[in-house]
């Protein structure tokens, strides 16, 4: 397996995104995305995403020559038009006046609308969390998960993240999830590799529980909370309000598979909510308190602590030839 430099990775993700068609600009905001990706481990959204970018850039699935369209209808409210482009070049046009907006009200809250795929959430809420801001953030996706006790799939894998500030420009916690018993990633992994799925990830087409990650695939994923999966259905439901209602978005049952180079605009729509910490004078001794309980036991830690980007890194060999093809114009 290849290694590459996070500066390799930066470098040639933009220049793939150029080569397809997305402006320069637009590029270093989704190319930042996929190298702080990869360089946390999380190849499901890094590098693995690029050929869909390029390729849907062609097809006019995604725009990248679309400048975001931010207004601010109420004290509190941000809202970010991303015209169908790239949901990181939309966040960071509609952040500035977010955080203002936070801090001015105690809470705010930024809708975008009308974007592709984001992939990390965590990408978004850590940028929140650096600025000294609690985030939260939810959005939904392409249906591949069935309501407790039925069949059709009604909503995405309808991921939520969470991160709180350090104080000093780093996080104190984060963590980001789908809220489904498992990323439909390590499905399609299981079945390119061959291997069975634990029972408790997904459904068949009927219904029924199955270890096959074919049948999986053609069946949904289950919500997480193992035999109590009506608890991660709930979170499910409340980022697909917030992800499509709230933004005016489209719902999951009306987005098409997120790979898939030809079809509709995805459409999608990411809420976030800002909060700040300065509105409780016992926000960091109370941070301190509960830190130093997790920490009682050895090896406990708050979620996401501790985790430092790697570099270089190793990186899949088709999809960095497939990247380079990309930047080269030869793919």
């Amino acid at each position: 397996m290849p290694k590459a430099s996070l500066d390799q990775i930066r470098k040639t993700t933009h220049r793939a995104l150029t080569q397809s068609g997305a402006e320069d600009w637009i590029a270093a905001h989704v190319a930042d995305a996929v190298t702080v990706a990869e360089s946390f481990g999380n190849r499901i959204c890094g590098l693995a995403y690029l050929e869909s970018y390029c390729r849907q850039l062609g097809t006019g699935r995604v725009k990248g020559d679309v400048t975001p369209e931010v207004s601010r209808p109420r004290a509190g409210t941000v809202l970010v038009d991303a015209k169908y482009g790239f949901a990181q070049p939309a966040f960071a046009k509609a952040l500035p006046q977010a955080l203002e907006a936070a801090r001015e009200t105690g809470i705010a809250s930024l809708a975008i609308t009308h974007a592709h795929t984001c992939t990390s959430l965590g990408y978004f809420t850590a940028q929140i969390a650096r600025a000294g801001l609690v985030g939260i953030g939810l959005t939904n996706a392409s249906p591949v998960v069935a309501a407790p006790g039925g069949k059709a799939r009604v909503i995405g894998t309808n991921p939520i993240s969470f991160a709180v500030p350090d104080g000093a420009g780093g996080m104190a916690m984060q963590f980001d999830q789908s809220t489904t018993a498992v990323a439909l990633g390590k499905i399609k992994f299981a079945k390119a590799t061959g291997e069975q799925i634990p029972e408790g990830w997904a459904v068949d087409k009927h219904g029924q529980p199955t270890t096959d990650p074919a049948a999986a695939l053609e069946g949904s994923l289950k919500s997480l909370g193992g035999d109590m999966a009506y608890k991660g259905w709930g979170f499910g439901l409340m980022a697909e309000v917030l992800g499509a209602a709230m933004t005016g978005s489209a719902i999951s049952r009306n987005v098409k598979p997120l790979l898939s180079p030809d079809g509709p605009p995805h459409d999608l729509g990411q809420y976030f909510i800002l909060i700040d910490p300065a509105t409780s004078d016992q926000f960091t001794a109370r941070m301190i308190e509960i830190a130093e309980g997790i920490a009682m036991d050895p090896g406990a830690r708050m979620p996401g602590q501790g985790k430092t980007p790697s570099d270089p890194i190793d990186v899949d060999e088709t999809v960095w030839h497939l990247a380079e093809a990309f930047a080269a114009g030869s793919a």
